[in-house]
């Protein structure tokens, strides 16, 4: 292989669980936002608009749809022939091979990758996270401290400190301190598990972790281990929109984002586009009776009802005196005459038939998983069909192809959950 300056490390493997059943299926990177993207397609289009064309996507978890968007890079400009996205699967070597069982385990079972083109630096990035960002700037911060490794951190509010990884930092950003999720913290300086690595030093210290745990971390056992043994460890700040959307709440919360007049990540800018697989589509169709207000609609829709507040994925049907409030409807959805919907994520490929309203009643946490589904949203599992008439209350999850003897009295109440075929 031709040598490259820096090459990137995606970590696209994630399960996402506390995204409940959106993520049963795919892994998070694969779950669509904003319409007509997949979360993966931002961090992807960082590294093609910094100018980075060598990508490891590191997959694991239920990587099928991941790994048919991917393709060959071909929507990234990253279909090239000695470089460009490349799949890496776990695998077997010899003898030995297994899961990939934490961040640097996972790097380090692709030491042979990465050596095969000699890299001065390796980024390494996760594929759950919506954001926009120049990595060679933080490349040029890197070299300038002489760094070993460059950590990209958010100032975030002290009192939310204590979820995150936090760097604690000298007058020189210098890090002298790394606490995994601290009790008390002492800074406010989260990781964005952003990290660019001299490689000589990132590999030796891959090869020594190796044989101490076989779950190695980049949080837990390297960033510390470099800093116990007086690496040069900077962190780089980042002071621009980035979202963790893990939870069922963050992800709805950043997609409305997207609808504002002023949104606060802009999906419109032309010069940092963010790419994506197209599908290519019919132009939108509104019939003369339909209403919508700020909304995104992606391509091949058609509009005959009422839509306020909500994004709609590739060719999505809603039919006529259908309601559609404050949701997300997923790619291939069909929403049949005089449906309500509010506050709610419609999953692909699902059928909502006639009459049905789904979102409604009071706002009771769910009783089976009250740790995901507690933010008022329902959810419609990829590939159901509602009965029609049916109503949902708030924080239910529905999934599969519903029969009459599936429900009583057409109704679900808040906080309950209908998943047939054993979807969840």
């Amino acid at each position: 292989m031709a040598r490259r300056e820096i090459i990137a490390m995606l970590l696209a493997g994630g399960q996402g669980s506390r995204l409940g059943i959106l993520s049963k299926k795919k892994a998070k990177p694969a779950i669509s936002f904003g319409g007509k993207y997949r979360i993966i397609d931002f961090p992807l289009s960082n590294c093609v608009n910094s100018e980075i064309d060598t990508v490891g996507i590191l997959t694991q978890y239920q990587p099928f749809v991941l790994n048919k968007h991917i393709g060959i890079g071909i929507p990234w400009d990253l279909d090239r022939p000695n470089s460009g996205a490349v799949i890496l699967p776990p695998h077997l070597k010899s003898s030995e091979g297994d899961w990939y069982s934490g961040t640097a385990n996972a790097i380090y079972q692709n030491i042979n990758f990465i050596n095969s083109y000699s890299p001065r630096y390796v980024l390494i990035i996760s594929g759950d996270h919506v954001y926009k960002m120049d990595y060679s700037k933080m490349l040029e911060y890197h070299r300038r401290k002489n760094a070993d490794a460059t950590i990209a951190v958010l100032e975030i509010n002290i009192n939310d400190a204590s979820r995150f990884g936090i760097m604690n930092v000298d007058e020189n950003n210098k890090i002298y301190k790394f606490e995994e999720k601290p009790e008390f913290p002492k800074s406010n300086l989260a990781s964005m598990g952003i990290y660019i690595f001299d490689w000589s030093k990132l590999h030796e210290f891959l090869i020594l972790d190796n044989k101490i745990h076989n779950n190695s971390d980049f949080g837990a056992h390297i960033i510390p281990e470099m800093i116990k043994f007086k690496k040069n460890v900077y962190a780089y700040k980042f002071v621009d929109y980035w979202k963790d959307v893990g939870t069922i709440e963050s992800y709805w919360l950043a997609n409305m984002e997207l609808i504002k007049t002023l949104p606060s990540f802009n999906l419109y800018e032309n010069f940092w586009k963010i790419y994506t697989q197209v599908e290519y589509q019919s132009p939108h169709y509104f019939g003369k009776n339909s209403d919508v207000s700020t909304c995104i609609i992606s391509e091949g829709c058609e509009i005959y009802g009422k839509i306020y507040n909500s994004i709609l994925g590739y060719n999505v049907v809603v039919e006529e005196n259908a309601i559609i409030k404050d949701s997300i409807i997923m790619s291939n959805s069909i929403v049949k005459k005089n449906c309500y919907i509010e506050k709610s994520i419609v999953d692909e490929n699902c059928i909502i038939d006639k009459n049905c309203k789904i979102g409604i009643g009071k706002n009771i946490i769910n009783s089976s998983e009250p740790n995901i589904y507690n933010s008022g949203i329902s959810i419609i599992g990829e590939n159901s069909f509602i009965l029609e008439g049916l109503n949902i209350g708030k924080n239910c999850v529905v999934s599969g192809e519903l029969k009459k003897e599936n429900i009583i009295n057409n109704e679900l109440e808040s906080g309950e959950n209908l998943i047939i075929n054993n979807m969840i």
